[in-house]
């Protein structure tokens, strides 16, 4: 995986603004990140012609407007980092088509971007963005606070799964005293019973091919001498996605991090069915989803048309 050399912050004027930046500062710190873009993307305006041929510096004084109020707010929340360039940008238009595109010109390594619970507003953005961006995406809830002590990855020791897994490690290794949780959530087939077995007998030996599975997965991979713990999840209600929740508050994760699915042009506007689901369920913990840095390159132009 790659250190955030790059990193663009979506900022909306709402109090989840100041959460972003602490943890924009956050990341910032563990990964000697050079260059951060704090971005407004203003939605599209419909102001009559008449009204700009009578005020025509109207949109140039609203853009400065927004400049300054973020500039005021990230010099009150973020403190002086050696090294580290910040830019303003403001633009105008849909909020998921503006920082895709920003993110492919500024060749960004990761995009924060916020999770409304109380205050008004939709995930759908997000959703887009993990669909969609370039590299990685940091989901952030609103009142989370910048702490890495335990991240729980969810696996099934698949290849964007080894994608988490590494990034997880180079965070572990970067900031020091974390353990890694690795999750896998398995379900007992529906025909179990031709087997002769009960429901115990079988999901003790689906258990055991996930614990075979996990040694197999784990091999492949530098820890870096980082403590990572397997932990094995039955789900019986044929939501993996709760489970993976759950699991997380109950180890009092800080964070959850999975691989996002695509990586061609083919298959990149499917991330996976599971990120997917967590992007819309989980409200309670930042979630990172993964992408190797351009796999998504190569269909921008038509992403952008959408």
């Amino acid at each position: 995986m790659y250190l955030i050399k790059k990193l663009i912050v979506c900022l909306d004027q709402t109090p989840l603004d100041q959460t972003l930046i602490e943890h924009a500062a956050f990341i910032s710190k563990i990964n000697q990140t050079k260059k951060i873009y704090f971005t407004n993307v203003i939605k599209n305006l419909s102001i009559p012609k008449e009204v700009l041929d009578e005020f025509p510096n109207l949109i140039e004084s609203m853009i400065t407007e927004r400049k300054e109020a973020m500039q005021k707010l990230v010099e009150a929340h973020f403190p002086e980092i050696k090294g580290l360039s910040i830019s303003y940008i403001v633009k105008e238009g849909n909020l998921s088509k503006k920082i895709i595109k920003l993110a492919e010109e500024k060749s960004a390594d990761m995009i924060i971007i916020g999770r409304k619970v109380n205050l008004p507003g939709t995930g759908v953005a997000s959703q887009r963005l993990a669909r969609r961006a370039s590299c990685s995406l940091l989901i952030v809830p609103e009142g989370s606070k910048p702490k890495i002590s335990k991240l729980l990855v969810p696996s099934d020791f698949s290849e964007y799964s080894k994608d988490a897994m590494e990034e997880a490690i180079m965070i572990a290794e970067k900031h020091g005293k974390v353990e890694i949780v690795c999750q896998n959530v398995f379900h007992v087939p529906s025909g179990y019973h031709f087997t002769g077995k009960t429901y115990e007998e079988f999901s003790e030996i689906m258990k055991m091919h996930a614990e075979i599975n996990f040694k197999k997965f784990i091999r492949k991979i530098d820890t870096k001498g980082i403590k990572i713990s397997p932990v094995y999840t039955m789900d019986d209600d044929d939501d993996p996605v709760q489970e993976i929740v759950a699991k997380a508050l109950e180890i009092q994760a800080d964070g959850i991090i999975i691989g996002a699915k695509g990586r061609t042009a083919a298959t990149a506007l499917f991330i996976g069915s599971i990120a997917e689901r967590l992007i819309q369920y989980n409200d309670s913990l930042p979630l990172l989803v993964t992408r190797p840095k351009g796999k998504n390159a190569g269909i921008l132009d038509y992403i952008l048309e959408i």
